[in-house]
């Protein structure tokens, strides 16, 4: 079987020799290592270009303009540094910032301690622990569509059941609040859902750190009489720390350009207590059509996620290095 596969290659190799071009041939048999090396990684580089690094240039661009994609034919002039000082002192802007932390913070420390308690809890291998895996890893898998609008309709005061549930415990009437339209509740009330759907997503990261800590070192502990505890807090945090820093980054970038969830739930409602920055720039640039503006509000928000998001990375590098 394998010499027939072998013949076939050898054939469809032949056939494809033939058919090359002697001047082409031979100009490719005269290429080194790494210029056909180059020659296959150049698609992709020009790809990347077309679609992450020429947008990025003309955004910068645009970020100096007063353009407005409404009036393409509009005079085009130059303000200079005008859009950043004005986003700089938008209060408004302010704060759709403080919203965004409030909900990245939220959301990183409820998802780092949960995603950690259960990675904790499988990686002990008790029985029935790859079906209660599975089970947990299912909300991670559905559409942030599905999930926010299977919420909404649990959070309806009337019919939904987290009324239900919150009032059995508490004693209260279903319809006496509502998660979505209460000014105090609405952020929580997305902090939940988020938790609920990437919880999962950091328990699988927080689980390759904890498989990949050696047996060895545990019987060695033993021996030595340590308990569970001194265990815990002297081989298994440690060790598995870079994989809860890389969850926290993972998750903080993308929780600081949420989008999707907070609309489908609150629409940045009520008023604008859930109003992130992502729903604040796309107001700008696609309802008012503060085009040059809002170019200058996204590069704001990228200096400020990729500034962040460095120093967080040298800080990961150096308890890796330990």
């Amino acid at each position: 079987m394998t010499n027939s596969v072998e013949n076939i290659l050898d054939r469809s190799a032949d056939r494809a020799a033939k058919a090359t071009p002697e001047g082409v041939a031979r100009r490719i048999r005269g290429l080194s290592d790494r210029a056909v090396a180059w020659l296959f990684v150049s698609p992709t580089i020009l790809l990347l270009l077309a679609i992450n690094i020429f947008p990025l240039i003309w955004t910068i661009q645009l970020s100096f303009t007063n353009y407005r994609a409404n009036r393409p034919n509009a005079e085009i002039k130059d303000v200079g540094l005008r859009n950043y000082e004005r986003i700089l002192t938008d209060e408004d802007i302010w704060l759709s910032m403080q919203t965004t932390a409030h909900f990245v913070i939220w959301t990183i420390v409820l998802q780092t301690v949960i995603g950690f308690a259960l990675a904790y809890l499988i990686d002990r291998k008790f029985r029935g622990h790859a079906f209660w895996t599975t089970v947990i890893l299912i909300p991670m898998m559905l559409s942030p569509a599905v999930v926010g609008n299977f919420w909404r309709f649990l959070y309806q005061p009337q019919i939904g059941l987290f009324n239900y549930i919150v009032t059995f415990f508490t004693g209260g009437d279903p319809s006496s609040f509502q998660m979505l339209g209460d000014v105090d509740l609405a952020p929580w009330a997305i902090v939940i859902v988020d938790t609920w759907m990437w919880t999962p997503y950091v328990m699988l990261i927080c689980l390759a750190g904890l498989r990949s800590i050696p047996d060895y070192i545990y019987e060695a502990a033993e021996v030595d009489r340590a308990g569970p505890w001194r265990r815990f807090w002297s081989i298994t945090l440690p060790m598995a720390l870079p994989f809860i820093m890389l969850a926290v980054l993972f998750r903080g970038i993308e929780n600081f350009k949420m989008f999707d969830m907070v609309i489908l739930l609150t629409g940045g409602g009520p008023g604008s207590i859930t109003e992130v920055a992502s729903i604040t720039l796309k107001r700008e640039a696609f309802e008012a059509w503060r085009t040059g503006y809002s170019s200058a509000f996204a590069i704001i928000l990228f200096v400020a996620v990729f500034g962040l998001a460095n120093i967080y990375v040298k800080a990961l590098n150096r308890v890796k290095e330990r």
